[in-house]
């Protein structure tokens, strides 16, 4: 198997068995990764809970409800090591719920394919709109930009200190 496609049916797989028995555990699971890191493979769970702050116990607690179904439904097909951690001030943005908590702030967004005129990939500005299948965002000095949901690679909460 192609390591990138490995990486993305484990995400998917990963994402559907263990986002019930996370929700179930009273948290979220934000975003999940698939990685290849000098150490080996990780499988990387981001939680976060109603109002936020997570900490160990809340980690340790999903580590520990998590791992049985790993082990049951095993799809990994090689050694790989499990990190449950918070979000972090830059949290990743993937659905729509996430998009709305953090309107009116700055976010920055990739995307797949070059969007707008003049064409690009990366916007970072404030998030003024999230509807159905679209985002709107503002980027000081470029306008805004209407960005479909199905059009972003990748987007995250800009920090600002």
């Amino acid at each position: 198997m192609e390591s990138k496609n490995l990486k993305q049916t484990v995400e998917e797989r990963a994402l559907a068995a263990l986002d019930p028995i996370v929700a179930a555990e009273g948290l979220e699971l934000v975003d999940l990764e698939f990685v290849r890191e000098r150490e080996g493979w990780v499988l990387r769970l981001f939680i976060d809970k109603p109002g936020g702050r997570v900490g160990l116990d809340e980690c340790s607690q999903v580590s520990r409800a998590v791992d049985p179904v790993l082990d049951v439904e095993d799809f990994i097909p090689h050694e790989y090591s499990l990190e449950v951690s918070s979000p972090g001030v830059n949290r990743p943005l993937s659905k729509p719920a996430h998009f709305e908590r953090v309107k009116g702030q700055k976010i920055k967004v990739k995307t797949f394919g070059p969007l707008g005129e003049p064409p690009r990939k990366n916007f970072t500005g404030t998030l003024t709109e999230v509807a159905a299948d679209a985002i709107s965002v503002d980027v000081e000095g470029a306008g805004s930009f209407r960005i479909a949901f199905k059009d972003i690679a990748k987007a995250h909460l800009e920090f600002e200190f």
